[in-house]
């Protein structure tokens, strides 16, 4: 775990020289161990040469002629083999009956049965050297069954001194190959590394040089292949940041436009009834007041709904929707009973689960009766309705109001946009939010006529996660 996190945090020189570099070195030295393995086998190749040589020179020496086993060694082979070898040669000639012995008769013996008239190579230690030996056994020509000697053993050994000096150069040479093929992998791989990291150096630099607001998208003409995904997706999320920005620079807009608009209608009407003697035109002017206050209050709340609906985290969750309704309808009766109004809710069980934002889709809901309620006239109805299906769920409020042309339905929800048959006192801004909290679900906001009558259908749907 701790290497790990030393990894995500190195550079990436750092990160060739943890990785890159132990790996090199692990194949370095099983090539060397494999370029040993190779090289001694290529000496045991070519000594085993000689050393059969030498065996078959003092077999072709040896006769059964006179009645006997005679063998005549050829010393000046074996002086001029004991040259070549580097080292010490010995040899052993002996009989089956054990009547002849030749030569060295302490001669390690070869492991396992010799098969006759094959030769045999083996490696074993004589007086504490290592020696490489080869043995061959042959019958002898005209033995009777009455005669011991019917096969003879001859030996030759030497040591294994010009075998060893020899693999060790080979391997020392092959060494110095790989380490200077290593070292030119490792410099070719820096080399390349910071030609590659060259053009993110450069555009390190060109980000640097930007100024502060500064959001337009970076060039990748230039930039390899493997470097553009990370540009497209910085430009990406420069163009989010800018549309945020922008948000946030329409919503202080709006906001102090709105606000504005509020306090200066309060201070003049504060200003009049400070020079108004008349009590009863004081009354009058206070209760206007009271009366601008509560639209200043309901555009504060308005705003803040839309810039939370704007701006806040989505979070999925499943939820009674049916409790929301029945939430959305107890908030929302007071103001529906003082217009005389009918209001009611429709859920097709009395629990209805859907996945949503809850906090948002209530602040929608709410938005939407409201508006409902405000522009439905006395004795009127209002029905606030869910449905869903394999696609997504809805919410939709139903009234039977003087609905809305279809030439503005579709300018309808743009933030202070209002109908032409708005009520006094009403920012345009609850459908805006309605739209918006839909939009940040996936999802549509519909405005439709009414069946069966005058009215508007508002219709928010949102798919399935």
């Amino acid at each position: 775990m701790l290497l790990m996190q030393r990894l995500r945090r190195a550079s990436l020189w750092r990160l060739l020289a943890m990785l890159l570099l132990p790996l090199l070195a692990v194949v370095t030295g099983v090539e060397l161990w494999m370029t040993r393995h190779d090289a001694l086998e290529a000496a045991n190749a070519a000594y085993d040469r000689s050393l059969l040589g030498a065996l078959k020179s003092i077999d072709a020496n040896i006769s059964t002629a006179s009645g006997g086993l005679s063998a005549e060694l050829p010393y000046t082979m074996l002086e001029f083999f004991e040259l070549t070898a580097s080292g010490n040669v010995y040899f052993r000639v002996a009989s089956s009956d054990g009547l002849v012995e030749l030569g060295n008769a302490d001669l390690p013996l070869p492991p396992g049965l010799l098969e006759p008239g094959v030769p045999r190579f083996y490696d074993a230690t004589y007086f504490g050297e290592s020696v490489r030996l080869a043995a061959y056994r042959r019958a002898v020509e005209g033995a009777t069954p009455d005669s011991g000697a019917s096969s003879v053993l001859v030996q030759v050994a030497e040591s294994t001194r010009s075998r060893q000096e020899f693999t060790h150069r080979f391997v020392r040479r092959a060494a110095l190959r790989d380490g200077l093929v290593l070292a030119l992998m490792v410099l070719g791989t820096a080399a390349t590394l910071a030609v590659a990291l060259r053009p993110l150096a450069r555009l390190a630099r060109e980000v640097q040089a930007r100024s502060p607001d500064d959001m337009t998208p970076m060039a990748d003409t230039d930039l390899p292949a493997d470097i553009r995904p990370l540009v497209a997706a910085a430009n990406q999320q420069m163009a989010r940041t800018q549309d945020l920005v922008a948000q946030q620079r329409q919503f202080l807009d709006d906001a102090s436009h709105q606000l504005r608009t509020h306090l200066t209608t309060l201070q003049m009407q504060i200003d009049y009834a400070r020079r108004e003697a008349d009590p009863t035109q004081v009354q009058h002017t206070l209760d206007a007041i009271g009366g601008e206050i509560a639209r200043a209050t309901r555009s504060t709340q308005q705003l803040l709904a839309l810039g939370r609906s704007d701006t806040a985290a989505v979070e999925l969750a499943p939820f009674d929707l049916a409790a929301l309704l029945r939430t959305v309808a107890l908030e929302l009766l007071p103001r529906a009973r003082a217009r005389q109004i009918d209001f009611g809710i429709h859920t097709p069980t009395p629990e209805f689960m859907a996945v949503a934002d809850s906090g948002l889709l209530r602040e929608a809901l709410t938005n939407l009766a409201a508006n409902a309620i405000a522009y439905t006239p006395a004795h009127g109805t209002v029905t606030v309705s869910a449905a869903g299906d394999g696609l997504g769920w809805s919410v939709s409020v139903e009234d039977n109001g003087p609905g809305l042309p279809a030439s503005e339905r579709d300018a309808l929800g743009q933030r202070y946009r209002r109908g032409s048959q708005a009520a006094a006192g009403g920012s345009g801004l609850g459908l805006a939010i309605a739209r918006s909290i839909a939009e940040r679900h996936r999802g549509t906001l519909r405005l439709e006529d009414r069946a069966g009558g005058p009215g508007l259908l508002a219709i928010l749907w949102w798919p399935r996660p």
